[in-house]
């Protein structure tokens, strides 16, 4: 498929899906929406690890406010259901580590874009904004879930009512990312993150993802079972059989993703 809002590269097992609309801070639009949950499909079909970033100076400005389907008389809601949901839970499902590089501004939708994935890497010069009360509307594409679960309730909340941006470094202080990284050390440090994830035990990974994402409505005695199961799962697949051999020889393991 070619793509008109996003680049998509393949290879060496790792899928990197840029927002390429740097004149309009990479703001989404229908198309856009549409694009991503795309070409995230596909990168989850043809690599272990995806990133998603965005060109120029900007990660995600939020929805495209002078998009003809985002102006007049939207319908907000459908929007949500029709376009945000799919391509939100095409990023969160996906079935191989996601990496968001937030390499500048991540505003409104944008921000919870970013939030969808499993690790999210900043330059230190780039920001997360909940701007949505400065429209008159609540965060959305996922906000009011991501940010009380990754930053606490307090902190969550003055974001959302305040509407302040939170710098890289705060973010991560606050335990909204996992890093804030110096922009001069950025790409080459989000890159090689990546290429560790694509070269890993894609399966393991996937019950990581399962496991730790499932905590937080379940027992203690509940997690254990799922740690069972899923262990047990993992324990059968050739890449455990190769991290112990690697892990007896003293040597690193080649992972092969099954």
């Amino acid at each position: 498929m070619d793509y008109e809002t996003l680049l998509l590269d393949v290879a060496d097992d790792l899928a990197v899906v840029t927002l390429n609309r740097p004149d309009k801070m990479n703001a989404m639009t229908a198309q856009m929406r549409a694009e991503v949950t795309h070409a995230m499909k596909h990168a989850a079909r043809n690599a272990r690890a995806v990133v998603l970033t965005g060109a120029g100076g900007a990660f995600c400005s939020g929805q495209d406010l002078g998009d003809s389907s985002s102006t007049g008389k939207i319908d907000l809601e459908r929007t949500l259901r029709d376009e945000y949901e799919p391509m939100l839970e095409t990023i969160y499902n996906c079935p191989v580590p996601t990496i968001a590089a937030v390499n500048g501004a991540a505003a409104g939708a944008g921000a919870n874009l970013a939030l969808c994935a499993d690790v999210v890497i900043a330059s230190e010069s780039a920001y997360f904004l909940q701007a949505f009360a400065r429209i008159g509307l609540l965060p959305d594409a996922g906000g009011t879930w991501f940010t009380p679960r990754q930053m606490g309730f307090a902190k969550a909340m003055g974001a959302a009512l305040f509407a302040e941006k939170i710098s890289a470094r705060q973010a991560d202080d606050w335990g909204l990312i996992w890093e804030a990284v110096p922009d001069d050390e950025f790409e080459a440090h989000w890159r090689k993150r990546a290429s560790y994830l694509a070269k890993g035990p894609t399966a393991g990974f996937g019950a990581i993802k399962q496991a730790i994402r499932g905590t937080y409505n379940k027992t203690l005695s509940q997690q254990l079972e799922i740690e069972a199961h899923l262990q047990g799962e993992c324990g059968r697949t050739r890449d455990f059989a190769e991290g112990v051999v690697a892990f007896l020889e003293k040597r690193p393991p080649k992972f092969e993703g099954r």
